[in-house]
């Protein structure tokens, strides 16, 4: 296959640390929350290794921020998750899915309390803003949501804490997984949480001003230098490993989260009012048709489906869906999310995946690839 490039033009935007990225060389872009993203640098299997040896620095300013700010923030907050955000304390993080008045899962965001009456919904890959601006002027709630200038830029890795002890002060050891704190960093004030998408421990630190993107970079690549940085991203087989779904690829709009297999995150029964609240009811008393499933392949390494690959009983019949996959050293086998009918969604289950190079033998495993 020949290699394609990537058109950029106005309305795929640019972000704080852009030049920085690419002149580290990366091998593959995306384009998320319109914007780009680094998919590789040297190759999925390097990447992963480093990552989870040393530490990197990720450009994730396509976790775009939706502020929400008012007396009614609360309660808008509160009426697109079915999680209970009023237990969410001024400086937490919560894993809270947006879900519409009819099940669908329309984001999977971390949600930050800068307030009691404000807060940055840190969204995944879809047009949450228009969407929240919609439910604003249809409830008349008193609140302001706009996108604020956030970009987010993360340092991931084994190795993260040594290196932002050296940025910022001993200090950051202290800081709890899902919980922040505001702290200056090139002379700009920045929210530091304890998170990221990875397995392998870090922080993500909140950028509030676009304009300090170069020199904020800078800080951090000088210090890295001791632990071996190197720029980073997301990786495939990593976040299979560590069981992180990936919003429009692994769950969508027409998923719900019962199927997706989110009840923990989930307040069902809170007093605020949601949105979603009869049609999760609803689907909880009928069950559900469908699981999200680990599924473990046999063979060599496979690539991934461009759009999904079937799954089939041993009889031949489909039964569910490959949503992502990778090959992974680790296991020996290609780890797969799928979503197959409840039937087979049992770990020990044998299935069948069918690529493009033929059938291959899955078995469904738990959560922790066991």
């Amino acid at each position: 296959m020949k290699s394609s490039k990537l058109a950029l033009s106005r309305r795929i935007r640019t972000t704080p640390f852009e030049s920085r990225v690419l002149e580290q060389g990366p091998k593959v872009f995306s384009v998320y929350n319109h914007m780009t993203l680094a998919s590789v640098y040297r190759s999925p299997q390097e990447d992963y290794e480093h990552l989870c040896t040393h530490v990197q620095l990720w450009d994730v300013s396509v976790e775009r921020q939706v502020e929400v700010v008012g007396p009614d923030a609360l309660a808008l907050v509160e009426l697109i998750t079915p999680r209970d955000i009023s237990r969410c304390a001024i400086g937490q993080c919560v894993y809270a899915p947006l879900v519409d008045e009819h099940g669908g899962i329309v984001n999977d965001p971390i949600i930050l309390r800068l307030a009691d009456d404000r807060f940055w919904i840190s969204i995944a890959d879809s047009d949450v803003l228009l969407w929240l601006k919609g439910i604003t002027y249809g409830s008349g709630m008193e609140v302001k949501v706009f996108e604020p200038d956030v970009s987010p830029l993360a340092v991931q890795g084994p190795r993260a804490d040594e290196l932002m002890a050296e940025v910022v002060g001993p200090e950051v050891r202290e800081i709890k997984f899902f919980r922040f704190i505001e702290t200056e960093i090139v002379g700009t004030p920045v929210y530091l949480a304890r998170s990221g998408w990875s397995g392998q421990g870090g922080f993500e630190i909140y950028l509030q001003d676009s304009s300090k993107g170069i020199e904020l970079w800078d800080a951090i690549w000088k210090k890295g230098q001791a632990f071996n940085i190197r720029a980073g991203c997301p990786n495939l087989i990593e976040r299979l490993e560590s069981g992180l779904m990936s919003y429009g690829s692994d769950m969508t709009l027409e998923n719900n989260p019962i199927e997706c297999g989110l009840e923990r995150f989930l307040n069902l029964d809170k007093p605020a009012e949601y949105m979603s609240r009869e049609a999760l009811d609803k689907i909880i008393r009928n069950g559900v048709d469908k699981l999200k499933v680990n599924l473990m392949i046999e063979g060599g390494p496979q690539s991934a489906p461009r759009a999904t690959f079937d799954v089939v009983s041993q009889d031949g019949i489909k039964v569910g869906i490959v949503t992502s996959l990778a090959y992974s050293k680790k296991h020996a086998a290609n780890l797969a999310f799928a979503v197959v009918t409840t039937e087979f969604a049992t770990p020990g289950c044998s299935l069948k995946v069918v690529t493009e190079k033929g059938e291959r033998v899955a078995i469904v495993k738990d959560r922790n690839w066991k």
